[in-house]
């Protein structure tokens, strides 16, 4: 499974729908991230203490990193989608960060990610 940014930020601050549905999602599957979520969190702290915090958080979770098949399919759908359907850049990226792990991806912004062909989604 892959963890969507919008659930990360939401546990980072003690959100207790999504930690506890990382925790009960856990229990069964690997919780993965997309490299451009974990630098969307990094990118949001204001200062080292809680830098070192986002980063401990998501030290929790396997990174994915972004290789020529996800570049690739990145730019396909960006321009498949950006002019239709306002698709942006780091989402297309976490969108075929799933497509290609073949994962499903978890995340509260359906709305961003459920006109993409054959991407599975799971709403907390």
């Amino acid at each position: 499974m892959i963890i969507d940014s919008d659930i990360l930020i939401n546990a980072s601050r003690n959100q207790a729908e999504a930690i506890d549905f990382l925790i009960n999602s856990n229990d069964s599957e690997t919780l993965n991230i997309s490299v451009i979520s974990y630098l969307e969190l990094q990118a949001g702290t204001r200062n080292k203490v809680e830098l070192q915090r986002i980063e401990k958080f998501l030290s929790r979770f396997v990174m994915i990193a972004i290789d020529n098949d996800i570049s690739y399919r990145a730019v396909a759908l960006i321009q498949q989608y950006q002019l239709s359907h306002g698709l942006a850049l780091p989402d297309a990226f976490i969108a075929t960060t799933a497509l290609e792990e073949n994962e499903i991806l978890a995340t509260n912004n359906l709305r961003v990610f459920t006109f993409i062909s054959g991407l599975r989604i799971i709403a907390p």
